[in-house]
């Protein structure tokens, strides 16, 4: 194991590193483990090619981590994530505006659930996001500097999903799964961005094989 993968694997963090051929038509794990809805979302988006070939992210909300994959379906990699405070798959009219304002109530702070087409961007202190939904200020985003940091970070670290639910409704990331995977592959142009819901069957929101 090299020093970045060795780098990534202390934060909870893989990342592929060889280039192995994805089996046409179905998502490739490379054998890491993820959770029966990740699993079955996965492979609903590469047998009704709903991505149109387009690199994409498979957000587990139950299990607060993150999985993006190539357009072939190969798993580039996986991380644990920070989502919203709140549980809720449904975004407040009001949100983006508050977030704006840089004052989002309680009740708001949802990482809503869906499809999503995603586009790269910067947000207003000029960082480099991935906007899921820009009007309402949802994004992917790396852990940022500051006096929160260290408790994200344990955060992050914990084996409970429910001590990852601490943001606004980004999904936040480590830093270095957002510059390795993240920026690489959803950060140079369009992508499908897949939120699995919490308050409703996966298979409803996202129709049966």
């Amino acid at each position: 194991m090299g020093c970045m993968q060795k780098a990534l694997a202390a934060a909870g963090i893989w990342a592929a590193i060889a280039v192995t051929p994805a089996i046409a038509g179905r998502a490739d794990f490379g054998g890491q483990g993820a959770s029966a809805d990740t699993q079955y979302v996965a492979q609903w988006i590469m047998e009704t090619a709903d991505h149109r070939g387009l690199p994409f992210a498979v957000v587990d909300k139950r299990q607060a981590r993150i999985y993006v994959f190539e357009g072939s379906g190969r798993l580039l990699g996986a991380a644990p994530a920070l989502l919203g405070e709140t549980v809720g798959d449904q975004s407040s009219p009001d949100v983006g505006e508050h977030t704006q304002a840089g004052a989002v109530p309680l009740d708001e702070r949802t990482t809503p659930a869906g499809r999503f087409l995603s586009e790269p961007g910067r947000n207003l202190s000029g960082e480099q996001v991935v906007w899921v939904d820009y009007d309402a200020a949802f994004a992917i985003h790396r852990l940022r500097a500051g006096a929160s940091k260290r408790g994200r970070e344990a955060r992050l670290a914990s084996p409970k999903p429910q001590d990852k639910r601490a943001s606004l409704g980004c999904v936040v990331v480590p830093v270095a799964f957002y510059e390795n995977v993240v920026q690489p592959m959803l950060g140079k142009g369009r992508a499908v961005v897949y939120v699995l819901p919490e308050t409703q069957p996966v298979r409803e929101m996202f129709g049966a094989l």
